[in-house]
């Protein structure tokens, strides 16, 4: 399907589960969160519709800008540096359990921030996840996003096949603790 003939419908089901957080809960496990899935290379169309749609009612928080946020405090050389000893294990850069600030901690920081100004949470660009060893369920199951007043909305580049979800087309992504638009 294309954005002309299948956004209708998914926004519509995205309203639906926005308003209605208690069966959103039970329907993803005691999750707090909403996956919506879209064709990849529509990616725009769908952000652009939102924004229309969504308005003031709500906070977009680009992953994109908060990665280059991330760089950008530790500076070029640094984050460089730091990357080159933890390639293997990038988890290590992005999420870490030290008390220094990391990527992870960027974004839960911009979700909380947008809950407590009663906005509704929207994470885009979130294709920029991709090797950084942050998953979606990671953030999903952070206890500030389990708590959060209205539910964190996940657009997540994707496609569907046989009741499996493909993040950015090809890898094999979790449902747990969300409810998927599709």
């Amino acid at each position: 399907m294309s954005f002309t003939t299948d956004y209708q419908q998914k926004f519509t089901d995205l309203d639906f589960h926005i308003k209605n957080q208690d069966q959103l809960r039970r329907q993803a496990n005691g999750g707090n969160s909403v996956l919506f899935s879209y064709p990849s290379d529509e990616e725009h169309l769908y952000i652009q519709e939102a924004r229309t749609r969504f308005g003031d009612k709500a906070d977009f928080i680009s992953v994109a800008e908060q990665f280059v946020k991330f760089i950008d405090e530790e500076g070029w050389e640094e984050f460089k540096q730091y990357y080159s000893e933890f390639q293997d294990t990038p988890h290590k850069v992005f999420r870490s359990d030290d008390p220094s600030k990391d990527l992870f901690d960027l974004i839960i920081a911009e979700i909380v921030t947008a809950s407590e100004s009663d906005k509704i949470p929207i994470l885009i660009r979130t294709g920029c996840l991709f090797g950084t060893g942050i998953e979606n369920v990671n953030i999903m199951e952070h206890k500030a996003v389990m708590a959060l007043k209205h539910p964190l909305v996940i657009f997540y580049p994707s496609r569907i096949e046989e009741d499996n979800l493909y993040f950015l087309n090809f890898k094999l992504a979790s449902k747990y603790r969300c409810t998927l638009v599709k």
